[in-house]
Protein backbone atom coordinates (compact mmCIF):
# COMPACT_ATOMS: atom_id res chain seq x y z
CA UNK A 1 0.00 0.00 0.00
CA UNK A 2 1.28 3.48 -0.88
CA UNK A 3 0.68 6.77 0.89
CA UNK A 4 1.13 10.43 0.10
CA UNK A 5 3.28 11.79 2.91
CA UNK A 6 1.05 14.81 3.44
CA UNK A 7 -2.20 12.98 4.03
CA UNK A 8 -4.23 13.88 7.11
CA UNK A 9 -3.89 11.61 10.14
CA UNK A 10 -6.03 10.86 13.17
CA UNK A 11 -5.78 13.27 16.08
CA UNK A 12 -3.91 11.52 18.87
CA UNK A 13 -1.21 12.66 21.23
CA UNK A 14 2.26 13.12 19.72
CA UNK A 15 4.60 10.13 19.57
CA UNK A 16 8.15 11.11 20.40
CA UNK A 17 10.25 8.57 18.54
CA UNK A 18 13.50 9.90 19.94
CA UNK A 19 12.29 9.29 23.49
CA UNK A 20 11.69 5.59 23.00
CA UNK A 21 14.33 3.21 24.40
CA UNK A 22 16.65 1.51 21.92
CA UNK A 23 17.30 -2.14 21.31
CA UNK A 24 20.50 -2.83 23.17
CA UNK A 25 23.82 -3.82 21.67
CA UNK A 26 24.47 -7.55 21.40
CA UNK A 27 25.94 -9.43 24.32
CA UNK A 28 28.57 -11.95 23.30
CA UNK A 29 28.96 -15.17 25.25
CA UNK A 30 31.43 -17.96 24.62
CA UNK A 31 29.17 -19.64 22.07
CA UNK A 32 26.24 -17.30 21.52
CA UNK A 33 25.14 -13.71 20.87
CA UNK A 34 22.09 -12.14 22.53
CA UNK A 35 20.15 -9.12 21.21
CA UNK A 36 17.64 -7.39 23.51
CA UNK A 37 14.61 -5.64 21.97
CA UNK A 38 13.11 -3.82 24.97
CA UNK A 39 11.29 -0.77 23.58
CA UNK A 40 11.00 -2.06 20.03
CA UNK A 41 13.10 -2.30 16.88
CA UNK A 42 14.90 0.91 15.83
CA UNK A 43 15.69 1.90 12.25
CA UNK A 44 17.48 4.81 10.63
CA UNK A 45 18.69 5.77 7.15
CA UNK A 46 19.66 8.73 5.01
CA UNK A 47 17.80 9.75 1.88
CA UNK A 48 17.90 12.38 -0.85
CA UNK A 49 15.83 13.92 -3.60
CA UNK A 50 17.18 14.29 -7.14
CA UNK A 51 18.93 17.67 -7.35
CA UNK A 52 17.36 18.48 -4.00
CA UNK A 53 17.90 18.25 -0.26
CA UNK A 54 19.19 15.32 1.74
CA UNK A 55 17.35 14.08 4.81
CA UNK A 56 17.39 11.63 7.69
CA UNK A 57 14.55 9.23 8.54
CA UNK A 58 14.58 7.52 11.92
CA UNK A 59 12.04 5.60 13.93
CA UNK A 60 10.99 2.47 15.74
CA UNK A 61 8.66 -0.52 15.46
CA UNK A 62 6.64 -1.14 18.64
CA UNK A 63 3.56 -3.12 19.69
CA UNK A 64 1.89 -2.82 23.11
CA UNK A 65 4.64 -4.47 25.11
CA UNK A 66 5.31 -7.29 22.65
CA UNK A 67 9.00 -6.40 22.46
CA UNK A 68 9.47 -6.00 26.23
CA UNK A 69 12.08 -8.54 27.41
CA UNK A 70 12.18 -10.03 23.89
CA UNK A 71 15.60 -11.46 23.02
CA UNK A 72 17.19 -13.08 20.02
CA UNK A 73 19.71 -15.73 20.98
CA UNK A 74 22.02 -16.83 18.17
CA UNK A 75 24.65 -19.55 18.07
CA UNK A 76 26.19 -21.88 15.51
CA UNK A 77 22.92 -23.79 15.18
CA UNK A 78 20.80 -20.70 14.38
CA UNK A 79 18.66 -18.12 16.15
CA UNK A 80 15.71 -18.33 18.53
CA UNK A 81 13.48 -15.54 19.90
CA UNK A 82 12.70 -15.72 23.61
CA UNK A 83 10.52 -13.73 25.99
CA UNK A 84 11.33 -15.13 29.36
CA UNK A 85 11.03 -18.88 28.90
CA UNK A 86 8.54 -18.55 26.02
CA UNK A 87 9.76 -19.15 22.47
CA UNK A 88 8.22 -16.83 19.87
CA UNK A 89 8.23 -17.27 16.10
CA UNK A 90 5.84 -14.59 14.73
CA UNK A 91 5.01 -10.91 15.07
CA UNK A 92 1.78 -9.89 16.86
CA UNK A 93 -1.36 -9.09 14.85
CA UNK A 94 -0.19 -5.51 14.25
CA UNK A 95 2.81 -3.28 14.89
CA UNK A 96 3.12 0.50 15.12
CA UNK A 97 5.76 2.09 12.89
CA UNK A 98 6.66 5.58 14.19
CA UNK A 99 9.24 7.78 12.47
CA UNK A 100 10.43 11.33 11.85
CA UNK A 101 11.93 12.94 8.74
CA UNK A 102 14.08 16.09 8.72
CA UNK A 103 16.59 17.54 6.28
CA UNK A 104 20.33 17.56 6.77
CA UNK A 105 23.35 18.75 4.74
CA UNK A 106 24.34 16.56 1.79
CA UNK A 107 28.01 17.52 2.24
CA UNK A 108 29.83 16.84 5.50
CA UNK A 109 32.09 19.82 4.80
CA UNK A 110 30.47 22.64 6.78
CA UNK A 111 31.39 25.48 4.36
CA UNK A 112 30.33 23.54 1.26
CA UNK A 113 27.14 22.37 2.98
CA UNK A 114 26.20 25.94 3.87
CA UNK A 115 26.77 27.24 0.34
CA UNK A 116 24.86 24.51 -1.50
CA UNK A 117 22.27 23.45 1.03
CA UNK A 118 18.60 23.21 0.18
CA UNK A 119 15.75 22.33 2.51
CA UNK A 120 12.75 20.02 2.51
CA UNK A 121 9.50 21.85 1.89
CA UNK A 122 5.87 20.89 2.36
CA UNK A 123 5.50 20.71 -1.42
CA UNK A 124 8.43 18.30 -1.79
CA UNK A 125 7.15 16.02 0.98
CA UNK A 126 3.63 16.10 -0.42
CA UNK A 127 4.86 14.51 -3.65
CA UNK A 128 6.62 11.53 -2.04
CA UNK A 129 5.02 8.09 -1.89
CA UNK A 130 5.50 5.79 1.09
CA UNK A 131 5.19 2.01 0.69
CA UNK A 132 5.66 -0.86 3.16
CA UNK A 133 6.92 -4.37 2.44
CA UNK A 134 7.84 -7.55 4.26
CA UNK A 135 11.20 -8.90 3.11
CA UNK A 136 12.26 -12.53 3.25
CA UNK A 137 15.57 -13.23 1.59
CA UNK A 138 15.36 -11.18 -1.63
CA UNK A 139 11.54 -11.44 -1.85
CA UNK A 140 9.54 -8.26 -1.17
CA UNK A 141 5.82 -8.61 -0.33
CA UNK A 142 3.70 -5.46 -0.46
CA UNK A 143 1.70 -4.78 2.72
CA UNK A 144 -1.96 -3.82 2.39
CA UNK A 145 -4.35 -2.24 4.90
CA UNK A 146 -1.75 -0.02 6.57
CA UNK A 147 -3.57 2.54 8.75
CA UNK A 148 -2.26 6.09 9.42
CA UNK A 149 -2.44 6.85 13.16
CA UNK A 150 -0.58 10.12 13.55
CA UNK A 151 0.86 12.91 11.44
CA UNK A 152 2.32 16.33 12.23
CA UNK A 153 4.59 18.96 10.70
CA UNK A 154 6.56 21.06 13.19
CA UNK A 155 8.82 23.97 12.47
CA UNK A 156 12.42 23.52 13.61
CA UNK A 157 13.56 26.76 15.24
CA UNK A 158 17.20 27.83 14.69
CA UNK A 159 19.59 28.16 17.60
CA UNK A 160 19.81 31.88 16.88
CA UNK A 161 16.11 32.61 17.44
CA UNK A 162 16.62 36.32 16.72
CA UNK A 163 17.59 35.43 13.14
CA UNK A 164 14.61 33.14 12.51
CA UNK A 165 12.92 35.65 10.18
CA UNK A 166 16.04 35.85 7.99
CA UNK A 167 16.62 32.10 7.62
CA UNK A 168 14.80 29.53 5.44
CA UNK A 169 12.02 27.69 7.26
CA UNK A 170 12.89 24.16 8.33
CA UNK A 171 10.41 21.47 9.33
CA UNK A 172 10.27 18.05 10.93
CA UNK A 173 7.64 15.54 9.78
CA UNK A 174 6.36 12.94 12.26
CA UNK A 175 4.33 9.84 11.37
CA UNK A 176 2.86 6.74 12.96
CA UNK A 177 1.43 3.88 10.89
CA UNK A 178 -0.30 0.73 12.08
CA UNK A 179 0.94 -2.21 10.00
CA UNK A 180 -0.78 -5.65 9.97
CA UNK A 181 1.75 -8.31 10.94
CA UNK A 182 -0.17 -11.36 12.16
CA UNK A 183 1.59 -14.61 11.31
CA UNK A 184 4.67 -12.89 9.84
CA UNK A 185 7.86 -14.69 10.98
CA UNK A 186 10.14 -12.68 13.26
CA UNK A 187 12.94 -13.44 10.81
CA UNK A 188 11.27 -11.26 8.15
CA UNK A 189 12.27 -7.59 7.84
CA UNK A 190 9.88 -4.65 7.61
CA UNK A 191 10.95 -2.42 4.71
CA UNK A 192 9.95 1.22 4.13
CA UNK A 193 10.44 2.79 0.69
CA UNK A 194 10.05 6.48 -0.16
CA UNK A 195 9.67 7.22 -3.88
CA UNK A 196 9.62 10.48 -5.80
CA UNK A 197 6.92 11.00 -8.48
CA UNK A 198 9.42 9.95 -11.19
CA UNK A 199 9.96 6.61 -9.45
CA UNK A 200 13.34 7.53 -7.99
CA UNK A 201 13.90 5.85 -4.61
CA UNK A 202 14.49 8.71 -2.22
CA UNK A 203 15.09 6.38 0.75
CA UNK A 204 14.88 2.70 1.55
CA UNK A 205 15.37 1.25 5.00
CA UNK A 206 14.60 -1.89 6.95
CA UNK A 207 13.68 -2.73 10.52
CA UNK A 208 14.99 -6.20 11.32
CA UNK A 209 15.36 -8.31 14.41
Amino acid sequence: MKFWLQRTACGISAILVAALPCASAPQHGRDKTVWNYDGGVPFKSEGSLTDGPCFLIAGRVTSSGFFNTLKRVSDDSGSVFLRGKETLTSFPDKVLVSFVIFDQPCDSNLEAATEKRSYLTREMMGKLHLAFYWKRGIELRSIDHVQPKYFSVDRVMPYAVALAHDLPERFEWSYAMEVPSGGVPLTDSLVLVLRAPDGHIAARLAARL
